[in-house]
C-alpha cells in the first residue's frame, strides 16, 4: 500500500440507497487493505473518497483545500467531470492508487472578496466559478468590469461568470464559455444574456486582478460553487484573484482530460455509432 495513503476519509451524502450501499462496500474494501477509515476529522486525511456527484466532489474540496488533502471521486450523479471514477471500477481504482499507481493533478481556484464602503463583507474560495447575476426582481444589473486596475467596460446583463479551467465545464459552458484544459494557467470571463451583441466570453491570465463594481441594480446577488451566497448593493465591488492555495484530485491509471470530454459530451457518438457492425 502506498505509503501516501493510510488515513482515507470517506465522503458522500446518504440521501440514495446506491450511495449508502457503495460507502459500505468501499469501507470493507479499505478496511481490507489495511486502511484507517476516519469517520470524523477528514482534514486530518491522507486522501479523501468522494462518492457521489460533481457538487459533492465540490463541497468536498472546498472544505478540505486549506487541508491540502488530495480527493478522488467516484461518480454516482449525473455528469461527473470531477468524479471520474465509474462504480463498477471503484475498488480495482481505488486498489490501484494504494498500490501507488496514481496521478496527482492540481487545479487552480480563486480567492473572492466582497467589498462595500472599503469594508469586507465576505471572503471566500471558487473552485469552478465566481458569478455575480440578477436577483429575485429579475431584472438586469450594470457593473463596471476591470482588469489589473484597467477598465475594460460597463455592460448591462443578466451577469458575469468568472470561471477556472475546472469550472470552464460547468455554468460556464452553459452559457457558451470555452472550455480551458486544467493546465492552461487562465480564466474565463462570460457574460449571462448581455444587452449588447459584441459582448463574448474572454480569457485572461489566472494571475489577473479581476473587479466588477455594481453600478445599478435593484437585486443583485454574487454566488460562488453555487456554495457561498450574498445579496449586494450598487457601489459594491467584487474582487477576484488566483489563490495561493491548489486542489489535488487524485486520479487512477488510464486517465485522460480529452477522454472524459469525451464520454462526458458525447463527442464523436453519432460517428462512432455509423461505424459499429451492425
Amino acid at each position: 500500500m502506498s505509503l501516501a495513503f493510510r488515513r482515507i476519509a470517506l465522503i458522500g451524502k446518504l440521501r440514495s440507497a446506491e450511495i449508502e450501499k457503495s460507502l459500505r462496500e468501499m469501507r470493507a474494501f479499505l478496511d481490507k487493505r489495511g486502511c484507517e477509515v476516519l469517520a470524523e476529522g477528514a482534514t486530518k486525511a491522507d486522501l479523501a473518497i468522494v462518492i457521489g456527484g460533481d457538487g459533492t466532489m465540490l463541497a468536498a474540496a472546498r472544505e478540505l483545500v486549506r487541508h491540502h488533502v488530495p480527493l478522488v471521486g467516484i461518480n454516482q450523479g449525473r455528469v461527473g467531470f470531477m468524479t471520474d471514477i465509474g462504480h463498477d471500477d471503484m475498488q480495482s481504482a481505488v486498489g490501484a492508487i494504494l498500490d501507488g499507481k496514481y496521478a496527482i493533478e492540481e487545479r487552480a481556484l480563486l480567492d473572492a472578496e466582497i467589498v462595500r464602503e472599503r469594508k469586507t463583507l465576505l471572503r471566500t474560495i471558487a473552485l469552478n466559478e465566481a458569478v455575480i447575476g440578477k436577483g429575485s426582481q429579475g431584472r438586469l444589473i450594470e457593473f463596471d468590469l476591470s482588469i489589473d486596475g484597467e477598465f475594460v467596460y460597463t455592460l448591462r446583463a443578466d451577469g458575469m461568470i468568472v470561471a477556472t479551467p475546472t469550472g470552464s465545464t460547468a455554468y460556464a459552458l452553459s452559457a457558451q464559455g470555452p472550455i480551458l484544459h486544467p493546465a492552461v494557467s487562465a480564466l474565463t470571463l462570460v457574460p449571462l444574456n448581455p444587452h449588447t451583441l459584441s459582448a463574448r466570453p474572454v480569457s485572461v491570465s489566472d494571475r489577473a486582478a479581476i473587479e466588477i463594481l455594481l453600478v445599478r441594480a435593484l437585486d443583485a446577488r454574487a454566488h460562488f460553487d453555487g456554495l457561498a451566497l450574498a445579496d449586494m448593493a450598487e457601489g459594491d465591488r467584487l474582487l477576484l484573484r488566483r489563490s495561493a492555495d491548489v486542489v489535488r484530485f487524485v486520479h487512477p491509471p488510464g486517465y485522460r482530460y480529452f477522454a472524459t470530454l469525451r464520454e462526458k459530451l458525447r463527442w464523436s457518438e453519432a460517428l462512432e455509432k455509423r461505424r459499429a457492425p451492425e
